[in-house]
């Protein structure tokens, strides 16, 4: 099966601009299970700016059914849901209206994905443009953007049941 982009699909990703995803995984301090995130940003070079990369971030998250602002959706219990997620080969593969983006993970993400069987998305409205390709991203640099109150209340966040090719 293909899929042909339409001209709102094309129009939406030049309002995105660059999109990325990072994955790190760290223990959860409710359980002290280890919990795998995924942080779905843009760096806010789409062809409005980074005020019009923000809005189209907040239009997938609409579009996706993702509430923004604090509740954390869980994926597996949206019946026909359009956000998926492929864990397969030491890659993760996220999937949402108008986006399919693609990271390599570390085994540690992986395995703490599989355990739960979910990954915890999170899909920032707020540019990032200092987290480019090439650059390396600190644990420190990440921590900063993710504890910014502003970048917490204005992404969408849901937990993400894991696929592979044999499920």
């Amino acid at each position: 099966m293909s899929q042909t982009t339409s001209a709102s699909d094309a129009s939406m990703l030049s309002r995105l601009g660059t999109f990325m995803v990072i994955p790190w995984s760290g223990e959860n301090h409710q359980d002290g299970r280890d919990m795998a995130f995924l942080m779905a940003y843009t760096l806010g070079d789409g062809i409005e700016g980074p005020s019009g990369s923000e809005a189209a971030a907040l239009a997938v998250a609409e579009e996706a059914g993702l509430p923004v602002g604090g509740a954390i959706l869980d994926v597996a219990q949206t019946p026909r849901s359009p956000v998926k997620l492929l864990v397969e080969g030491g890659k993760a593969v996220l999937t949402m209206p108008y986006l399919q983006v693609a990271c390599a993970v570390p085994d540690e993400w992986t395995a703490a994905a599989r355990d739960r069987g979910t990954v915890y998305v999170i899909l920032a409205s707020r540019p990032w443009p200092q987290a480019v390709p090439g650059r390396q991203v600190t644990e420190d640099d990440l921590k900063a953007f993710i504890a910014d109150e502003t970048a917490l209340t204005s992404a969408a966040h849901c937990f993400v049941p894991v696929r592979s090719l044999m499920s």
